[in-house]
């Protein structure tokens, strides 16, 4: 598979397209005045605690607080409350963890007014960014992301992404891990690691012990509420969890940025770095790449599959529900059962590729076309199975209801992409009503009294819409356009234009200058 990302920067934000052979397959973008990304490390204050709820709310220093339960506090949130406290007075223990004693782990059942109290100083970090009304989903768990690794304090634990099957592979990264991880330092190995040599695990685990070390040196100095960690930018953190050897390119409009994107490529995959290119065209780069008509054609309340099957897609504060409808996708000599198997897989692929694109999370239902046969059933519900498997977010996919409703859960740790695609019409200015034929027709002929009155033309042309040019021309001698012409004394020359909306219409002098009204 082909992959490429293209990267625009506007003056609103960077946009970030992912196309899979040519088809846009995800769409992110990174606006600079967003205050939350997953991932983000906060030194907050307590403001509320709901004791209904076992949950508070944390001051962060923005307009949203922040939310968390009882059970996001982790298991080590005991000793993530001694570091935080051991850091705001500058011991050095809290720098390395090597003579730092870990507190018991925390009970998977208590209450929160137990553990936090209202203006504590806590150390949180961002899971969830604000949606809609809600702040942000806050977690006591502290981990910092790198390209190979996963950084987990308070821990001596060595996971390995469950993507990574070969049991020598596992067991190889499971030593070397073991052979340079710090004490008190757990480690998640991610699915890009496997193959890596030590050097490049050890790099990255040093630079995420960096970040470690910035952050207990900022806890000395700051004031809560403020940012003490802040993930990547979208931009680059995009590239991290994406760029894989299978890329073919990353194109970059913006010279500052393609400058910055090739340095990271320099860095982490240095035998890469010729993928990055600097784009230079007038065209701009999502029309060229064709990302613009994807983008028009892909993220209407309609979707059309080549086919002629199409999607309804409705979006609401709970869930997203998608119907499959067949529209004109009749093959001769099929059978109805046939027929309707094809067209749920063909909609199973584009409903598993606009989840990603949309990034839909939280509940999804899609109302499929009702088949009869357990075994078809069954071959949709594996075709969505397998192509969920690219989707990097958590999702669960259940078997078809009796109904023929497939319920899906996909992860949802930020706002769902949502790109405008319809305009304001310009007939009824978006109130759905417009004047009748009959009062245009009346307004024209105002028109034509005013400039014949004001001025001695003997000649005009007028232009206006196909349709009520053929109104006013039809019957030649009882057509209005000829009642005018002995009304007004004049000759008139009317043209129809497709270009023009139907209420609109200009006059024009003889030599082709338009008459200003």
């Amino acid at each position: 598979m082909n992959k490429e990302l293209i990267i625009s920067a506007t003056p609103d934000g960077v946009h970030i397209a992912l196309t899979e052979d040519g088809r846009l397959a995800e769409l992110h973008k990174e606006s600079p005045s967003s205050q939350f990304a997953v991932g983000d490390i906060f030194f907050g204050k307590v403001k509320k605690i709901m004791t209904g709820l076992n949950a508070a709310f944390v001051d962060l220093g923005g307009e949203k607080e922040g939310f968390m339960h009882y059970l996001d506090l982790g298991p080590d949130y005991l000793s993530v409350d001694k570091y935080l406290r051991l850091s705001m007075n500058g011991d050095a223990n809290a720098k390395t963890l090597a003579n730092f004693k870990p507190e018991p782990i925390l009970e998977k059942v208590g209450s929160l007014e137990n553990v936090l109290k209202v203006g504590q100083p806590v150390l949180m970090q961002v899971t969830k960014e604000p949606i809609s009304t809600k702040g942000p989903k806050l977690s006591g768990d502290i981990s910092i992301a790198g390209r190979y690794l996963v950084l987990a304090p308070f821990s001596n634990k060595i996971s390995i992404s469950q993507k990574i099957r070969k049991k020598e592979e596992r067991n190889r990264l499971r030593r070397l891990l073991e052979s340079i991880r710090p004490q008190n330092f757990g480690v998640i190995v991610r699915t890009v690691a496997e193959g890596r040599t030590v050097a490049e695990l050890d790099a990255d685990l040093r630079h995420l012990l960096d970040c470690w070390a910035r952050m207990t040196e900022k806890l000395k100095r700051v004031n809560a509420p403020t940012k003490v960690h802040a993930e990547l930018d979208t931009t680059t953190a995009l590239l991290r969890d994406l760029i894989t050897d299978d890329f073919s390119a990353v194109y970059v409009d913006n010279a500052p940025l393609y400058d910055e994107v090739k340095r990271f490529i320099q860095t982490t995959l240095p035998d890469k770095e010729d993928i990055v290119k600097h784009y230079k065209l007038k065209t701009p780069i999502f029309e060229q790449f064709g990302v613009q008509r994807d983008i028009r054609r892909m993220f209407g309340r309609i979707v059309t599959i080549r086919s002629g099957v199409y999607l309804y897609i409705e979006h609401t504060e709970a869930m997203h529900v998608i119907d499959v409808n067949s529209g004109n996708h009749i093959k001769a000599g099929t059978s109805q059962e046939d027929t309707a198997l094809q067209v749920n897989i063909e909609s199973a692929i584009e409903i598993a590729r606009q989840m990603r694109l949309r990034d839909m999370g939280g509940i999804v239902i899609v109302d499929f076309i009702d088949m009869n046969r357990s075994e078809n059933r069954k071959k949709l519900y594996e075709v969505m199975c397998e192509e969920m498997k690219r989707d990097k977010a958590r999702h669960t996919v259940l078997p078809l209801s009796k109904f023929g409703l497939m319920q899906i859960t996909r992860q949802r740790v930020r706002p769902a992409v949502e790109v405008d695609v319809q305009e304001k019409c310009p007939l009824c200015d978006g109130t759905g009503h417009i004047k009748q034929s009959l009062v245009v027709v009346d307004e024209m002929e105002s028109s034509l009294s005013y400039l014949l009155t004001s001025s001695n033309e003997k000649r005009l042309t007028i232009v206006m819409h196909p349709y009520i040019h053929a109104y006013l021309t039809k019957g030649w001698i009882r057509s209005r356009r000829h009642q005018w012409q002995r009304k007004h004394h004049v000759r008139l020359d009317m043209k129809a234009s497709e270009q023009y909306g139907l209420l609109e219409f200009k006059f024009f002098h003889p030599n082709g200058d338009e008459i200003q009204m």
